[in-house]
């Protein structure tokens, strides 16, 4: 059993990663023991990332808050406290909160064989993002 007590520390989410104000608690970090990559990530409204995959997929637990889920030609979907969703491998999506409410949820992918975890690509556009 390992171990790790609380004391890591919350960091702003990256401007290349994400539009608005969103703040990121590093949980569990790809190493030789676990492929597992696990962070609670908190949107301030209208927050959210930009298009991005995971090569394995992603898990979202959703903590608090209301939020929204898309992928690439698809629907929007809302995203409330328990909700799970699980994204394909490869799939292009996003998340975040709503323009009104503060969300929150758990993110959990895991490392491919080279330890890649996720690629970033560009913001999502006010199209694909609902007003209210």
């Amino acid at each position: 059993m390992k171990y790790v007590q609380s004391g890591g520390s919350t960091v702003a989410g990256p401007a290349d990663w994400f539009t608005g104000s969103v703040f990121i608690e590093g949980v569990q970090s790809p190493d030789e023991a676990s492929r597992l990559s696990c962070a609670h990530v908190r949107f301030t409204p209208g927050a959210r990332t930009v298009w991005h995959t995971h090569p394995k997929g992603q898990t979202l637990y959703v903590t608090d808050g209301i939020g929204y889920v898309g992928t690439r030609g698809g629907p929007v979907q809302e995203i409330r406290p328990g909700d799970v969703v699980f994204i394909e491998p490869g799939e292009e999506h996003w998340h975040g909160a709503t323009p009104s409410r503060f969300m929150a949820h758990v993110a959990l992918n895991e490392a491919d064989e080279s330890g890649h975890v996720v690629t970033w690509l560009e913001p999502v556009s006010d199209a694909d993002y609902p007003a209210s």
